[in-house]
């Protein structure tokens, strides 16, 4: 069994999107309970640090982040996204929570090069892959998978990266980052039609983009089957140095926000073709990072399987 490294932060509980919103502090809470109950492997829990600005800026220009952080409230919530269609809500505790939730890719990257640590998960919200380079939206302000890769690229030389997002919805931030970037690949497979809209199999950027999109009532069986034949075979062939992972939970079938039917143990065999890709390729290196995910009892089961996973390879 291998070590896995936790990085989270109490400050990611204080970020609050409103009553009834689906993105809310109690999904960090189970996961952290749920991680704290595995017995089966020897897990380390760390302290996410504040992501710097320059970090930030690898992806997001310094102007766009200031803007953001300018219109957190001092009370109350603001939308923003246009009325009345606003779902990506600032509150006056946002800053540190979308600092903490980035800083915990940079530590993590740090762990892998640094430590020679293998295996890292960051437990954080807000998540992040629907951020694009200008624009948040989907719950997410800062792409923190893309950030950790530019990092990885510009710290320590990292030439090629794969990210692989399993989240049911498809993550148009990471896609558009990475879009013209040959050194990192991108795979999503994820529900459609189904918010954002995005990621067609014709979007391939140049080359680097494989997506994946399946149909409502989809089962375990056949995601895994369509995400082994898309994705995961172009990922083989792409040979990364270090993998990360959008890790969102929300394809399971209790899921309230999308119709796909992963059961929680399907977690466990997605996450451990990434790491046997990751043993061959990248010296078992692999970097997770908490997405979706929006009924509790299935985050919690889920995660356990997703470490299970994680550890077992």
């Amino acid at each position: 069994m291998k070590k896995i490294i936790v990085y989270t932060h109490p400050d990611c509980l204080l970020k609050d999107n409103g009553p009834n919103h689906p993105e809310k502090k109690e999904r960090l809470q189970v996961i952290l309970k749920s991680i704290q109950d595995i017995s089966f492997t020897d897990i380390e829990i760390k302290d996410a640090p504040l992501a710097a600005d320059d970090d930030i800026c690898l992806v997001h220009p310094a102007t766009h982040i200031n803007n953001i952080f300018s219109l957190i409230p001092i009370s109350g919530l603001v939308g923003v996204e246009k009325e009345p269609n606003a779902d990506t809500f600032l509150c006056s505790n946002s800053k540190n929570a979308i600092l903490r939730s980035c800083g915990a890719g940079i530590a993590a990257a740090n762990s892998l090069i640094k430590d020679n640590e293998k295996r890292v998960f960051c437990a954080v919200r807000p998540p992040g892959h629907h951020a694009e380079t200008v624009r948040a939206n989907g719950f997410c302000f800062v792409n923190n998978v893309a950030v950790t890769a530019r990092y990885l690229q510009n710290k320590y030389k990292i030439k090629k990266i794969a990210i692989i997002d399993f989240d049911v919805h498809h993550g148009n931030g990471t896609q558009e980052i990475f879009y013209q970037d040959r050194n990192v690949a991108y795979g999503s497979i994820h529900e459609q039609p189904l918010f954002p809209g995005t990621g067609s199999e014709q979007e391939k950027g140049i080359g680097n983009i494989f997506n994946a999109p399946v149909l409502a009532g989809t089962d375990g069986k056949n995601f895994i089957k369509i995400l082994k034949n898309r994705i995961l075979e172009n990922i083989d062939k792409f040979k990364p140095e270090i993998i990360l992972i959008s890790a969102g939970f929300d394809a399971h079938k209790s899921d309230p926000l999308a119709n796909i039917n992963l059961e929680s143990k399907d977690y466990n065999q997605i996450t451990k073709m990434i790491t046997e890709i990751a043993n061959i390729h990248s010296q078992g290196r692999v970097i997770s990072f908490l997405e979706g995910g929006y009924d509790l009892l299935a985050l919690s089961e889920s995660i356990k399987e997703h470490f299970l996973g994680l550890s077992e390879n």
